[in-house]
């Protein structure tokens, strides 16, 4: 072990110095790789920071995961069988929706509550209502909901803006844009109209703004037992909402519920398709900048390293007539392939906190960007295999050279 850690001594210092004699040809080389890895960290970073700001903005306001009643559906009765014995399908036919309750919602919320692959359960019932201030009158949705499930789902004190976090007794909670159009402020009272020969006024006791135009136009949130009430709907509700923690597994948990349930799942995934078809373009094309400037790094490393082993071609040949193996020769160039992509992704990582710092410092504010350490170590890691890789061909070279030949070159 110790002769082993004494031959790469040796060979890291030939290497260093060889790379100390061409210091401008190193200095080069080192920037380039530094600039490479800046690039990769600061666009990665830049991309996941849009990525999650994108998530952020879309999940902030619904859940991961929705379960609602299957559709109903008309079946047309068959004509009668047929002597031949043929086999006659049921069409199904599609039928007005209406507002309908899970059938045994209790005891569906109980199980999900005790599945460890779902992090809050808040049933909710939520239907269509006119809300009247005077002369104003403005179509919304009402969303019955008990406040502590539902702020796992929704934490809507963060997007509260006036008022209190409160429902029932009559309080309830509408968007910023509805308190516009309506003319109301936290105290103003409103009529609630569901349009089924039941009204209520009510008391706005806080005003919130989800960040999305239409939801805060349009949503009303009160207490369950008095949404339940105004909407026909005694003792149920509408739909089931779920969060999980993997947001990317949300399509699979939603089947595996689906099948336990027996109730339509949709998860967000599913109802923000061109979402998501948006951000994996993003990673394609992150992964194709990734992909082409390692290469372009990796070509630089291998051309600096083949005019080393032209130039230092004499050099190697004395190496060898004096004992040096071809595996030795292999190495030392192999270690300067190894130092430029380290020294050049320390470099180049400390280059993009720099650009990142001055993205959030001095840049159009829209979303704040972080690096993690694993980014980082991931760069310097590609950086350094590259130098390795990009160093083979040379170092193969190198290590061929016949010592005769290689000490009269001239």
């Amino acid at each position: 072990m110790k002769n082993l850690f004494g031959r790469l001594w040796i060979d890291a210092t030939i290497a260093l110095s060889f790379l100390r004699e061409g210091r401008v040809q190193s200095l080069m080389i080192t920037v380039g790789v530094a600039i490479g890895v800046a690039v990769i960290v600061f666009i990665t970073a830049l991309i996941q920071g849009l990525q999650a700001n994108l998530i952020d903005s879309t999940l902030g306001s619904q859940s991961h995961i929705r379960l609602v009643s299957p559709d109903e559906v008309n079946q047309v009765a068959p004509p009668a069988p047929s002597e031949t014995g043929t086999v006659q399908l049921i069409q199904e036919d599609k039928r007005p929706q209406r507002l309908r309750s899970i059938n045994n919602w209790q005891q569906i919320t109980e199980t999900l509550d005790q599945l460890p692959i779902l992090n809050a359960v808040s049933p909710i019932v939520s239907g269509p209502a006119f809300v009247r201030r005077g002369e104003a009158l403005e179509s919304v949705v009402l969303v019955g909901t008990e406040l502590a499930r539902y702020q796992k789902i929704i934490p809507l004190e963060d997007y509260l803006i006036s008022g209190q976090l409160r429902v029932g007794a009559d309080n309830v909670m509408i968007g910023s844009e509805l308190a516009k159009d309506l003319g109301v402020q936290v105290g103003s009272k409103l009529r609630l109209d569901t349009g089924q020969q039941d009204n209520t006024v009510v008391n706005v006791a806080g005003i919130f703004e989800l960040g999305v135009r239409e939801l805060d136009a349009r949503y009303v949130y009160l207490d369950l037992k008095q949404a339940q009430s105004l909407l026909s709907l005694p003792g149920g509700v509408t739909v089931i909402d779920l969060t999980v923690e993997d947001i990317f597994a949300a399509e699979d948990i939603a089947e595996q519920v689906g099948r336990l349930t027996s109730l339509q799942a949709e998860s967000w995934i599913k109802t923000n398709a061109q979402l998501m078809s948006g951000l994996s373009a993003q990673s394609l094309s992150t992964n194709m900048i990734i992909v082409f400037v390692a290469i372009s790094v990796a070509f630089g490393i291998a051309s600096v390293l083949s005019v080393s082993v032209v130039q230092r071609t004499r050099e190697i040949g004395i190496l060898r007539a004096t004992g040096a193996t071809r595996q030795q020769i292999l190495r030392i160039f192999l270690i300067q392939g190894a130092v430029f992509g380290l020294l050049g992704s320390v470099l180049g990582s400390a280059a993009s906190y720099i650009l990142i710092w001055g993205f959030n410092t001095f840049g159009p504010s829209l979303f704040y960007i972080t690096v993690s350490i694993e980014l980082v170590l991931l760069a310097m890691l590609l950086a350094t295999l590259t130098g390795v890789l990009a160093a083979a061909i040379p170092s193969r070279r190198a290590a061929a050279l016949d010592p005769v030949v290689a000490i009269r070159y001239v």
